[in-house]
């Protein structure tokens, strides 16, 4: 069977991801792969988790403690700052998810953008280990999705394969712009 693209994003990030690991949420949104990273990397791990609006902040904290959550560091701050927050220059992240677009309920006209997503794709694979995955789940239905899709495009075909592998991963038949996944492995 076929898998819905966010399962699809998480099962990919299952195969990516250890216990005790650094992982990363550039995309708070409402909280939902900030919980399934935390699942994946235990106690032991940590998941530093980002979002511009406070109403995902918020969102995501009430969800961390609902569930007593406490391996989560919470960034009110954009994704392209994540050098800013890495708890050193040399640490390394075990994966990374990204839903890009805008924050369901909430304000469609605050959206992610290519300058700042292009710059935190950049960090973050300067950051990712060997083997691992960054997944972007790209929702672009939505004014500025369109070119926030084709920069990620022309960016990530630019990529060299000899380090790195990407896959589009989307449905063909969908009405409506449905999303899709990019999926980068660091060789």
């Amino acid at each position: 069977m076929l898998y819905r693209i966010l399962d699809y994003a998480h099962y990919l990030l299952e195969n990516s991801v250890e216990k005790g690991e650094l992982v990363l949420d550039g995309t708070a949104g409402n909280g939902h792969d900030t919980l399934f990273l935390s699942s994946l990397v235990g106690e032991e791990g940590h998941v530093l988790s980002f979002d511009i609006q406070q109403q995902a902040i918020n969102a995501t904290k009430a969800k961390l403690n609902e569930k007593k959550i406490t391996n989560v560091t919470l960034i009110h701050d954009s994704h392209e700052k994540i050098h800013t927050y890495m708890p050193s220059e040399h640490e390394q992240i075990g994966g990374a998810i990204y839903n890009l677009g805008y924050l369901p309920g909430s304000d469609k006209s605050i959206i992610t953008t290519p300058n700042t997503t292009l710059a935190s794709i950049q960090t973050t694979l300067q950051y990712l280990k060997q083997h691992r995955l960054l997944v972007l789940v790209v929702y672009h239905g939505h004014p500025g999705g369109e070119e926030e899709k084709e920069a990620l495009m022309k960016y990530l075909a630019t990529l060299d394969q000899k380090h790195y592998s990407v896959l589009r991963y989307g449905f063909i038949n969908q009405a409506n712009n449905p999303p899709f996944i990019l999926a980068i492995e660091k060789k």
